[in-house]
């Protein structure tokens, strides 16, 4: 499986934006969420953001909130994610982004922790409640481990801020679309626009854009606006919980194809 620096050197060399859908592990159980990532790199995924379920989770709106309540109302736990992450990594050309909260990672401790991740095929971290000024100690052992940690950066951070961010972020820089939580929204702010344009004043690296978008059309304004990625999440989360498994499963992997076929 490639990095996800060069999966994004390869994209840039064809001229193609980044699709990166996200679904939360778990759910509705972690067979389906295995045929899940399997079906989402089928469809065109160039990276997959994969959700470790969460009791509290900050920066999530209702949709993956739910998710991540019935991935752990069926008992998954972080061992079961990471074992996931080993069996299915092999079959997948997408890396796969872990998506989990501080709190998880001090409890293992944090070198043990990404240890494991790296071990079991996880090519990317994105920590959403990890502030910039806490964060050396985690960019220094992904680092060791060969991980790439991904910062956010939020539509109202200063343009210090977004200038420290950017020289810390590695594999692709998060922008966030709004202030808030995760969640389809029928527009994506203009802001956004703009904060890209500023950021490429100051650094080389990808801009992946997330929260909100949940639309092709939305996908190919992020892509019209320079971005390098769409993040795409509660409108898979969304899909894959409508009816059976099979009915998800045969809805994401259309909706990724749909949302594919803008970005190239």
């Amino acid at each position: 499986m490639t990095s996800i620096s060069d999966r994004f050197a390869q994209l840039r060399s064809e001229g193609h934006c980044a699709l990166i859908p996200f679904i939360t592990a778990g759910d509705p159980d972690l067979e389906t969420t295995a045929a899940a990532l399997k079906a989402l790199d089928r469809a065109g995924a160039d990276i997959i953001e994969l959700g470790v379920p969460y009791s509290d989770p900050l920066a999530d709106g209702p949709t993956i909130q739910a998710a991540a309540t019935r991935a752990l109302a069926k008992g998954t736990h972080l061992e079961d994610v990471l074992d996931l992450v080993e069996r299915v990594s092999p079959d997948l050309s997408a890396p796969i982004v872990l998506f989990t909260y501080y709190n998880p990672i001090l409890y293992r401790g944090i070198d043990a922790f990404i240890e494991k991740i790296a071990a079991v095929g996880a090519k990317g971290l994105v920590v959403p409640d990890l502030p910039l000024e806490e964060s050396e100690t985690l960019i220094a052992t992904t680092e060791k481990y060969g991980i790439e940690l991904i910062l956010l950066v939020a539509p109202t951070s200063p343009s210090d801020r977004i200038q420290a961010i950017v020289e810390k972020s590695r594999g692709f820089i998060y922008l966030v679309s709004v202030t808030g939580v995760t969640g389809m929204r029928t527009t994506v702010a203009s802001r956004v626009e703009e904060l890209i344009a500023d950021m490429r004043q100051v650094t080389d690296k990808p801009i992946g854009v997330g929260f909100g978008i949940s639309s092709p059309e939305q996908a190919k304004q992020m892509r019209d606006w320079g971005a390098d990625a769409a993040i795409v999440g509660s409108a898979v989360v969304k899909r894959l919980a409508a009816g059976t498994p099979e009915e998800g499963l045969a809805a994401i992997e259309a909706f990724c194809s749909e949302l594919k076929a803008v970005l190239v």
